[in-house]
Formats: C-alpha cells, structure tokens, sequence
C-alpha cells in the first residue's frame, strides 16, 4: 500500500475492526501510540531508539503484527506557518521507505503542537522530570494519534 496524504481516503482504506498506530519520529527515537479497534481512544505505547532505518521499521513492525494494527499514523512536523522543511521530507522519507516493507495504509497528521501538548499533560500529572524525558514521545505519538481518531470519527458521522 502507498501514503495516502488525504484522510478520507486513508479512512476507506482502512481494513475492519483493526486499530492504528500512531508515530512521532524524532532523530533520536519514535514514540508509538496505539488505538483500540473502535478507532477511539489512543493510548501511548512505548519510545523506540533509533538505530538505522531497517531496524527502526523491524520494530514497528512487530509492534503492528503483535497488535494486529490496521494502519499507520506518522506525525508531520510541519512549521508554525504550515510550511514544510527537512524534517517533513525525512519524515515522507521515511514514510515511503515503510511503505514498501508493509501492505497498511500511511497517513500523516498534522503534528504542530503535539510535544507541547504532550508535556503540558504530564505536568498536570505532576510527572518528574526524569519520566517526563522518559514517556514525552509515546505520549506526543498518543496526541498525534488521536487527533487523527478524532477526524475520522467526524468524517464516519458524516458519511453515516
């Protein structure tokens, strides 16, 4: 399957009662949010350091058959002004690389914010600062994630 870059059809593509993941791609790590198969809650998973692509998508990929996940949600880190710069392209990089190693669907969500967002949420949990740096990408990814839950729960009402 290829990157569908509109969610509508990201959403038709989708296979039944199956859950997505949702990514964070930073140059260090990948932080990694799952769903339920209702498509409606996004929970944070785990951080995954990062070694060299092969091995990064190895693990997402077993990540994905071990939780029967039904697509993909990479978090594109577009400039405050909407503009793309180099790490969009290294995240649609890695997004077409993922491709050609799986037969899920790929979508990108529109990721400003998501770490702020992130952070804001566990310091209301009033978590240290040690976890804070431990948990702050899986949780972003969980942001990411179900901001996109979100928007297909929209477009689900109004194709219902």
């Amino acid at each position: 399957m290829a990157v569908i870059e509109d969610i509508a059809e990201f959403a038709a593509a989708l296979p039944p009662a199956r859950g997505l993941a949702g990514l964070d791609l930073g140059t260090k790590t990948i932080g990694v949010a799952v769903s339920d198969r209702l498509l409606s809650v996004a929970s944070p998973l785990q951080t995954i350091k990062r070694v060299k692509f092969g091995q990064d998508a190895a693990a997402l990929l077993d990540i994905v058959a071990a939780r029967e996940i039904g697509g993909l949600v990479l978090g594109l880190p577009r400039n405050m002004d909407g503009s793309e710069g180099p790490r969009c392209q290294s995240t649609r990089a890695f997004a077409r690389n993922l491709a050609g190693l799986t037969v899920l669907p790929i979508t990108f969500w529109d990721e400003r914010l998501s770490t702020v967002a992130a952070e804001r949420a566990l310091l209301e949990a009033d978590t240290s600062r040690r976890k804070r740096a431990e948990v702050i990408d899986h949780v972003a990814a969980g942001v990411i994630l179900q901001g996109a839950l979100d928007r297909l729960a929209v477009l689900r009402r109004e194709n219902s």
